[in-house]
């Protein structure tokens, strides 16, 4: 999963914005890597949106205008915003979701929670009562 960040220059700095995620944006100096500062700013807005208990918006799927630099979202946050994402979807709350993964809504809380680190296990239940399965692969950077 991945957001594009737009990239541009403020002056001296480097500015990189998130179309999808209003706020987000972050600069850095000529000395800086720009893309490790976004990846930064990103992932802190996405896990302060989870624990706020909001819904983060997901990626939109077209490019965006100008240059572009695609951000990649850690995979330990990724299967918490597709967990939230599809209990959204479901129109299910915390409760009602656990109760059909037969876990706790605390348990359900956490896998929601950036800070946690869920088993597979308890993943597979979550999924399986959104219909749907975990998938797990391992993807060749790009050289």
């Amino acid at each position: 999963m991945r957001y594009p960040a737009i990239i541009t220059k403020d002056g001296k700095k480097t500015l990189a914005t998130f179309p999808d995620c209003p706020g987000c944006q972050t600069e850095a100096d000529p000395r800086e890597d720009i893309s490790i500062q976004a990846a930064d700013a990103l992932t802190g807005w996405l896990e302060a949106h989870l624990l706020l208990g909001r819904v983060p918006p997901q990626p939109s799927t077209r490019k965006p205008r100008g240059r572009v630099l695609w951000i990649e979202v850690p995979a330990g946050l990724a299967v918490k915003l597709l967990i939230r994402w599809a209990r959204n979807e479901a129109g299910l709350t915390q409760a009602q979701l656990a109760k059909r993964a037969k876990v706790t809504q605390q348990m359900i809380a956490k896998l929601e929670n950036p800070n946690y680190n869920p088993t597979l296990e308890a993943l597979e239940k979550v999924a399986s009562a959104l219909g749907a399965r975990l998938e797990v692969n391992l993807a060749q950077d790009a050289a």
